[in-house]
């Protein structure tokens, strides 16, 4: 179990070095830039699926979208059918200039899953879509733990008072 622990956490820490160089070349946060595949995930959405999907906050996932949107890699568009539902849509000349940054990395993964059988691509696909539940479920729980621990809205820590000489 240690080892599965270790090497999930360095496979991890390297996914976010390389985003965070991807991000870098893109002028955007890494935070943003996996927003940003979540979206290329979904192929189109709004902010609350948006939300639900990261399991961020609509306000927070508001900001990324301003983000995006201002470095060129989204635009929002209403819904045709109901002028109040906003969709976030890809521009893909832009997707495509930091698209091409991965793949020499896809390329590898998929040399890596041929060498698996069905049952066992099966078996990682489980893992990997429990993971992605796990981590929304202890993110929502770290969220309520921070916030239980904040102090109450509206009271600020006071701050030294300064001698005068």
């Amino acid at each position: 179990m240690q080892e599965l622990e270790h090497a999930m956490r360095r496979a991890s820490g390297s996914g976010a070095i390389f985003s965070q160089a991807v991000a870098d070349y893109a002028g955007i946060s890494s935070s943003d830039l996996e927003c940003l595949d979540f979206l290329i995930l979904e192929g189109r959405a709004t902010a609350g699926r948006l939300a639900e999907v990261t399991g961020l906050t609509t306000g927070a996932i508001t900001g990324v979208v301003d983000r995006l949107e201002k470095a060129g890699f989204v635009r929002r568009e209403r819904d045709e059918h109901d002028r109040r539902k906003v969709f976030i849509i890809l521009v893909p000349q832009n997707i495509a200039r930091v698209g091409v940054l991965y793949e020499h990395m896809q390329r590898a993964m998929l040399k890596n899953w041929d060498s698996y059988t069905d049952d066992e691509l099966r078996l990682l696909l489980r893992f990997a879509s429990q993971g992605y539940e796990t981590m929304l479920a202890a993110t929502e729980e770290l969220k309520a733990t921070i916030a239980k621990a904040a102090p109450a809205k509206g009271k600020t820590a006071r701050k030294p008072s300064r001698t005068r000489r």
